[in-house]
């Protein structure tokens, strides 16, 4: 209900804000939120549809929580590029998984819902558009994230990590099994 309050006073809002010199005197823009179907309000994991976005957002996430922490180590007055000690890319990547992943959320966009946030690739920008945020999609992405971090280890993301974010991607994303390959079928299921 808290999330419901915010949302109708934005799309309020939202209706009441006139384009200057737009058809007439004024061109009311309208948006409406993502319709979301059980599943995605109720269900305690990632709905299916979504687990390659949450996946690269996760992947994302890593990575920057751990070249934010390479960047403190290498600063200027050190030579050469150092790398960071088992223990301190076990606790970052701990902590990426442990953040509050508020800046994440779902949109639709020509009837499609994706996730949307940092590190997200962004497909055509509509011109007003709802984001869902909040809700069950904090806890969705914390868990993802800690599942790949007990799926592939910490050694291996960190590894992963150190030859770019593309291969912290395609370590934790991709494969013949990972959830973004055109393999996987997209199946949804009624829970």
């Amino acid at each position: 209900m808290r999330l419901l309050l915010p949302l109708l006073v934005l799309l309020l809002l939202l209706g009441a804000w006139a384009i200057p010199g737009g058809l007439g005197d004024k061109a009311t823009l309208s948006a409406t939120a993502p319709q979301l179907d059980d599943e995605e309000k109720y269900s305690a994991h990632m709905p299916a549809h979504l687990r390659c976005d949450a996946c690269r957002a996760v992947a994302y996430q890593m990575w920057q929580h751990l070249t934010k922490a390479e960047a403190k180590l290498n600063n200027p007055d050190s030579r050469g590029r150092q790398e960071l000690t088992e223990s301190v890319y076990t606790d970052v990547l701990d902590q990426s998984c442990s953040q509050n992943w508020q800046d994440y959320g779902v949109q639709e966009l020509n009837q499609v819902k994706r996730l949307v946030g940092p590190g997200l690739r962004k497909g055509p920008e509509p011109s007003i558009s709802v984001m869902i945020t909040g809700g069950p999609w904090p806890i969705r992405l914390s868990t993802t994230c800690f599942h790949y971090l007990g799926e592939f280890g910490e050694d291996q993301i960190y590894e992963a990590h150190k030859q770019g974010l593309g291969a912290l991607e395609a370590l934790l994303c991709g494969g013949p099994r990972g959830t973004c390959s055109e393999e996987v079928p997209v199946t949804r299921e009624e829970l």
